[in-house]
């Protein structure tokens, strides 16, 4: 992955944000990084936190700077503390992370994540579900391990197709190391689903095949899903940048999802076959 251009070192005012609307069944979201290293200068394509107010936290286009948050682990260790005592933790549900990876280089020095978990593992909530495309989240197995059955991880991956991979998100893991990393972590007997989201062109029947012993359960979640019904995805000119990268906008059509939904249930059973915003907030 190429290196942002800037890294910076921050101290936070709070750890824990409350949140809702997409992430309505969640009471907050922790991002222990503003910006994100994934994406080679202009981020991923499709990720709709460049249209959102935290994208101008500094100059240079998305993907081109990361801010840590130093203190994180320090103030999210006090929060948890003052929830337990409201007794308001064992009802907490939080999502980790909603606005950037927790897994990205940075953290392979700074180990902001690592220290989020082990302050979890000191007083965890309901429900912590953490996200991320990156196989560094394997680093903090035995923390996640022992969050037990409070823990799902949730490890993105758009395609079964390396090509495509490859085309639209060439600076993030590929497909068969993350899906590599779904099998340890469920080998190591943790709660793993796999976010297609978006998704982007894919093998249906293949795909199904892959995430068969890789996942608990599967999310599929389109271009519509980007919070606004589609529209920020159209702003950032994702039917452009299918047909100058893959030839056709097929994928970001009404219903493209349908054949690999069918496959999913096909192979997996549709119980473990969730779908969009529902998906995301089945906790």
């Amino acid at each position: 992955m190429k290196s942002p251009r800037l890294y910076l070192e921050r101290r936070a005012t709070r750890a824990l944000t409350p949140t809702g609307g997409f992430l309505s069944n969640f009471a907050y979201s922790l991002n222990p990084y503003v910006g994100c290293a994934f994406g080679d200068g202009g981020g991923c394509p499709f990720c709709y936190v460049r249209a959102l107010p935290v994208a101008q936290a500094l100059a240079g286009p998305w993907g081109t700077w990361v801010i840590a948050k130093v203190n994180l682990p320090e103030l999210l260790g006090a929060e948890l503390k003052a929830l337990e005592a409201a007794d308001r933790l064992r009802h907490a549900t939080v999502f980790m992370s909603s606005a950037t990876d927790p897994y990205q280089g940075y953290e392979r020095v700074l180990k902001l994540a690592g220290g989020a978990l082990e302050q979890f593992t000191r007083r965890p909530p309901r429900r912590l579900v953490l996200q991320t495309r990156s196989p560094l989240v394997e680093r903090d197995i035995d923390m996640l391990r022992a969050l037990g059955e409070r823990l799902i991880v949730s490890l993105t991956l758009e395609t079964d197709d390396e090509g495509v991979r490859r085309a639209l998100t060439p600076t993030s893991p590929s497909v068969a190391r993350r899906l590599l990393t779904a099998r340890r972590l469920r080998e190591a007997g943790l709660f793993v689903q796999l976010a297609i989201a978006p998704m982007m062109p894919n093998n249906p029947e293949r795909f199904a095949m892959l995430a068969a012993d890789a996942a608990d359960r599967v999310i599929v979640d389109t271009y519509a899903g980007d919070g606004t019904g589609g529209q920020r995805s159209r702003k950032l000119g994702m039917e452009d940048i299918y047909r100058r990268k893959l030839g056709h906008g097929g994928a970001l059509s009404a219903g493209a999802e349908r054949p690999l939904i069918a496959a999913m249930k096909a192979r997996l059973g549709a119980y473990r076959v969730l779908l969009g915003k529902d998906g995301f907030n089945t906790v």
